[in-house]
């Protein structure tokens, strides 16, 4: 089978690497990534390459007066950014906002990795699992000591190891390259809940380091950047079935309880996509993000009907804890009783406030419009 991922919203699946901001230059509303082998073996014919090199070593960003030429006769590739305002920021952006994370690349391109998707896949298939058993789990986990990384516990009895998981059933080849001009550079900001009291809330945006500042001066906040495919791009590749794993004797032999099928992984990812959409939908409306409440209802709508072998995805980076979490209730006392017990969630826990409170927004036309990271996956 093949398959076809289509982006509803910026997506970004990277492999860790950024763009440091001595790697690129800005110019006419671009990046320009600088062809650094091409430059040195340049600047090594004359006197400039210790002025240059200096510069790389204590400069934040590229003296553009001094090195301004390399962007427009020694850049690799441009991306653009996706509106003017964005280059405009980025100008006047500090420190670890200058840091770009790039969309993974080959030879021919960037792609989509098969990993990323059956991973995307998997957490569908462990929300399936775990709505229902998940909270008589979280009772007993307070009467145990909790493990240093309990996810990794209940996942395990839930999906089973690496060896005899049941997404053994499924598995992906890496996407056909698409153009490069399908990325685009996107401004992204953190928003956050204040309380108010009466069960009322306020918008803000986190400001780096000094944690969050009034809506109202959102663009003294703290701006991100990413290299995004551009709502609209099309991945496609390989889907295949190991249906030999689903015969009477090897199921039973693996520990599964029961075998999946693709049909049963695709209706568990829409089931945790509806749900996830509508935990972004109440942030959204208490929040007051009228564009972004109204951009996950047009997502919602790709949600399929009448057996359509299709689901929608939240998939790559920017997506958040939640996209990475199998289990949603994240205001249920049993599972703030379990986090509380882990130091790295205990300080941010707050009773007054939804969990988590902050979003990455992406901004469209300098506007907080769309969450990162949502695409249609459709088999053929």
């Amino acid at each position: 089978m093949k398959y076809r991922l289509t982006c509803l919203s910026p997506v970004l699946v990277g492999n860790g690497q950024k763009l440091s901001p001595v790697d690129y230059m800005v110019w006419r509303n671009q990046v320009n990534v600088l062809d650094q082998r091409r430059i040195f073996r340049l600047l090594a014919k004359g006197p400039r390459l210790e002025g240059y090199l200096a510069q790389l070593k204590r400069a934040e960003k590229l003296d553009f007066a001094s090195w301004g030429g390399f962007a427009q006769n020694f850049a690799d590739r441009r991306v653009p950014f996706e509106h003017p305002t964005a280059a405009a920021y980025w100008e006047r952006a500090k420190g670890e906002s200058l840091q770009i994370p790039v969309f993974v690349s080959g030879p021919d391109g960037p792609y989509l990795p098969g990993s990323a998707l059956k991973g995307a896949l998997r957490t569908g298939v462990l929300f399936a699992m775990w709505k229902d058993s998940m909270p008589a789990r979280l009772e007993t986990l307070e009467s145990e000591r909790l493990a240093r990384r309990p996810g990794e516990v209940l996942e395990q009895e839930a999906l089973g190891s690496s060896g005899t998981s049941v997404m053994r059933l499924v598995r992906f080849s890496d996407s056909k390259p698409v153009p490069t001009s399908a990325l685009r550079i996107y401004l992204l900001r953190v928003a956050t809940l204040q309380p108010r009291g009466g069960g009322q809330f306020e918008l803000g945006w986190k400001q780096a380091p000094r944690g969050f500042v009034d809506a109202r001066r959102v663009e003294e906040s703290t701006p991100l950047f990413a290299e995004m495919a551009a709502p609209g791009t099309v991945f496609e590749g390989e889907w295949h079935e190991n249906t030999y794993l689903t015969h009477p004797g090897v199921w039973e032999a693996l520990g599964w309880k029961q075998p999946l099928d693709t049909a049963a992984i695709l209706q568990a990812a829409n089931e945790y996509a509806a749900r996830l959409l509508e935990v972004h939908r109440q942030y959204a409306r208490m929040a007051g993000l009228s564009l972004l409440a109204r951009d996950l209802d047009r997502i919602a709508a790709f949600l399929p009907s009448n057996g359509r072998r299709s689901c929608v995805l939240s998939i790559g980076w920017g997506s958040g804890l939640l996209a990475k979490s199998g289990f949603l209730e994240t205001g249920a006392e049993a599972y703030r009783r379990a986090l509380s017990q882990s130091a790295l969630y205990a300080r941010v826990l707050n009773p007054a406030l939804p969990f988590p409170k902050t979003r990455r927004i992406v901004f469209l036309e300098n506007q907080p419009a769309t969450l990162p990271g949502w695409a249609l996956l459709e088999l053929d």
